[in-house]
């Protein structure tokens, strides 16, 4: 997810029980320029692996390039292209979910990476089930990434005229994980332990994934793996929990420097601050200032007269 899945959100997320990572995407053609500013959507740490880097791009040749040179450069665990991006600026570039309107450079792609890459680390790849629902076609593609090398391809369930509205169709991507040899991974509408467990129980996939609900709330991959193990749902998370993430968030982030100085990195935030305060009290307010924050001392500020109000409220 771009803009979301950095570095410091990969290590909370990394903590908090995720088991399998991937970068944020990056243009082949950044790659190949060598952007330090490309280059760095592709930082990672050892603590975070398995982690993969994904890559998007519609020249299957000079995708196969750039995979080398991130390989070389970082060594990840594997490469993953992205097939299923539904914004239009990467939609118009010809990258993400337009190449499932057109399976030949689609494969093009696909096999160009894999060649590319050999047997140094393995490639997968992420897909939508189709461009919109006249033309679902999952499985034609994900039975022609099979051939063109990939070893395991993650579907999400809605087409790209959907964006991300609508429900996700399982139906569809058990249909691709019954088609393949290779491990399917469904990604869609995952908030829960229960969804988890739901969807594994009904479907022939091997595993899945959990992108926005992480947004919100990180801790589903802790209280998802602690559901799948006992059935049990695990105690809510505390305010004071949320907002010490959110604070540590906050100080990584600075720390790190990846967004600038610190009123740059807190105005780059602001949008994933938000994300976190579904379901805190007086969370409209608390958007509202979010919109506004500078400083970790006015988010500090901020977590600290929440907590104070609702422990009057409980009083």
């Amino acid at each position: 997810m771009a803009g979301v899945t950095d570095v410091i959100f990969r290590k909370l997320c990394k903590e908090l029980g995720a088991d399998v990572m991937v970068t944020e995407f990056v243009s082949a053609e950044g790659i190949m320029q060598a952007d330090h500013r490309t280059r760095k959507y592709t930082d990672f740490s050892d603590e975070q692996r398995p982690v993969g880097v994904q890559l998007f791009g519609a020249d299957g040749e000079r995708m196969g390039e750039a995979a080398r040179k991130i390989i070389d450069w970082k060594r990840p665990d594997f490469i993953d292209i992205n097939f299923g991006c539904p914004v239009n600026k990467v939609v118009s570039r010809n990258g993400g979910s337009s190449l499932l309107k057109d399976c030949p450079v689609l494969a093009a792609v696909a096999s160009g990476v894999a060649k590319a890459v050999g047997d140094q680390v393995p490639v997968t790849a992420k897909i939508r089930i189709g461009w919109d629902q006249k033309t679902v076609n999952a499985v034609e593609v994900a039975r022609i990434l099979e051939d063109c090398g990939m070893e395991a391809i993650a579907v999400h369930g809605r087409t790209r005229a959907q964006g991300y509205g609508g429900e996700a169709d399982w139906e569809v991507i058990d249909a691709v994980a019954r088609a393949v040899s290779i491990p399917v991974i469904g990604n869609g509408d995952l908030t829960s332990g229960e969804d988890v467990m739901r969807r594994k129980a009904e479907t022939a996939v091997s595993g899945v994934m959990i992108g926005r609900a992480a947004m919100q709330h990180p801790w589903v991959f802790r209280e998802a793996k602690h559901f799948l193990e006992t059935g049990e749902r695990l105690p809510e998370v505390t305010s004071e929990e949320r907002w010490a993430l959110v604070l540590r968030h906050c100080r990584l982030a600075v720390e790190g420097g990846r967004y600038g100085d610190e009123r740059q990195t807190l105005t780059a935030m602001r949008s994933r601050l938000m994300a976190y305060c579904k379901g805190f009290p007086g969370a409209r307010e608390i958007r509202q200032r979010l919109c506004q924050v500078t400083s970790v001392s006015e988010v500090e500020d901020l977590a600290a007269g929440s907590l104070a109000m609702e422990e009057s409220v409980v009083a």
